[in-house]
């Protein structure tokens, strides 16, 4: 028996850190990000655990689904003693008010950040229905979904959305003999890559001083301080009991 994970956005900041800590013996990972990792497969022979990486492009996100949908009905589903989606690719787009930003941007925004959580969430609840193991999906949210931004109006959007899609996911799940459990959870303050894009950003992204603030008060996590963190919620007993979550969740 094997637990299988699938992973989104796994090839920088905290998703890079999940998959590395996710690389233990009994586990199947399936990652996407837009290029495989040498690295992550150097590791997963070193520890024994079983990896499996996908080159895609969640800004297309609907080939990625169909392609999650057969492969995951190919998988010996008997056999799993418990699976999980995590859905924590994103992507931010210019950083100012709403109609100063190239419509491109926002598209994609909004494609990587909602699009693709909601088509993989459909491929992965249609596919594993009948699996016997426990199944949960995890949506990598923000506090920025729950509190709104000037001038980064698309990632508002996504994750608040991506709130609500889990609310309604949980609904039905519950209705269902062995549904699965869904949380969309908010993963605190990170250093990251979007970190310095909010701290870099010009004049017109009026919250830049306080990211930058962030950053010179020592107040943003690691991204494995986080990926420790966000894990362990997933393997709480409580996981999906409140479809809205936060790490500082007591």
């Amino acid at each position: 028996m094997q637990q299988l994970i699938i992973l989104t956005g796994a090839s920088r900041g905290m998703g890079q850190a999940m998959a590395r800590q996710l690389l233990q013996p009994g586990c199947h990972l399936l990652t996407m990000a837009r290029q495989p990792e040498a690295a992550l497969a150097d590791l997963a022979a070193e520890r024994g655990a079983q990896l499996t990486q996908w080159a895609a492009d969640l800004a297309n996100p609907l080939p990625v689904a169909e392609r999650l949908l057969q492969w995951l009905q190919a998988q010996p589903g008997a056999q799993i003693q418990g699976s999980a989606l995590i859905n924590n690719a994103g992507a931010i787009s210019e950083l100012a008010p709403l109609g100063d930003v190239p419509l491109a941007g926002l598209s994609q925004a909004l494609r990587v950040g909602l699009e693709a959580a909601l088509l993989l969430s459909s491929a992965y609840l249609q596919a594993t229905a009948h699996w016997p193991g426990a199944r949960k999906v995890l949506n990598i949210s923000s506090g920025l979904g729950r509190r709104a931004m000037a001038g980064s109006a698309s990632y508002c959007a996504a994750k608040a959305g991506m709130d609500h899609l889990s609310r309604a996911m949980a609904l039905e799940q519950a209705a269902l003999p062995k549904g699965a459990r869904v949380c969309s959870l908010a993963p605190g303050v990170i250093d990251t890559d979007m970190q310095a894009q909010l701290r870099g950003a010009d004049a017109r992204f009026t919250e830049r001083s306080m990211f930058q603030g962030l950053k010179e008060n020592g107040q943003l996590m690691t991204p494995e301080q986080a990926a420790t963190k966000v894990l362990a919620y997933l393997q709480r007993a409580d996981f999906g009991v409140n479809p809205i979550g936060d790490v500082r969740d007591a």
